[in-house]
């Protein structure tokens, strides 16, 4: 596991950080999962899954907001499950960061955009350079994903921008563990005790 930033209270800030999904994590939304935190602090965290392509698209999402196109780019964009968490509610994670009205900035390259904006300028070819469109985020209270990682549900390493927007998702589980020098397919799902 590498991890970076400690903070004050002794936790590790995982903001701009890969969690990798351990193959024995065989929960619906996580298994396999990679996810991008966009925040950690000593309230909580939540992040993105980068990986978990959903059957709609974006030409689907913007008839359903009714958003209007003049040069159809990016319709077939694939929409993401970016978590189990208020599906309901789209987040776009992009780089690069741009001004748009609801924004967090995660670094000085990538931030997560909430706000309808974004969509109409991806839309018309005028949006950020890179963009993954998803439905609900993952998160986590205060101390919790701490107490995930100790107990080896995720491998967690700083982010590589290109496994997150220019890797194909079906190998992004596998490219950013590779990162921290794993090979997941020599790793077992069944867990046991000596």
């Amino acid at each position: 596991m590498a991890v970076s930033n400690k903070t004050d209270s002794g936790s590790y800030n995982l903001t701009g950080h890969f969690l990798i999904a351990m193959p024995s994590l065989d929960d619906g939304f996580f298994n396999h999962a990679v996810t991008y935190i966009c925040e950690h602090d000593e309230t909580g965290s939540f992040g993105i899954i980068i990986n978990q392509e959903t059957s709609l698209t974006l030409r689907q999402i913007i008839k359903e907001m009714k958003i209007e196109t003049l040069d159809h780019h990016n319709e077939d964009q694939a929409v993401f499950i970016g978590g189990p968490v208020d599906q309901g509610r789209g987040f776009i994670l992009h780089r690069p960061t741009g001004d748009w009205q609801s924004t967090l900035k995660v670094n000085d390259s990538v931030a997560l955009t909430t706000s309808k904006d974004i969509l109409q300028a991806i839309v018309n070819n005028k949006g950020p350079k890179d963009s993954i469109v998803a439905l609900g985020y993952a998160g986590w209270a205060a101390g919790q994903l701490d107490d995930e990682i100790a107990s080896n549900t995720w491998l967690s390493c700083p982010a590589d921008e290109q496994i997150i927007f220019d890797t194909p998702p079906e190998e992004r589980w596998k490219a950013a563990a590779k990162l921290i020098g794993i090979d997941l397919s020599l790793l077992s799902s069944d867990t046991g005790h000596a």
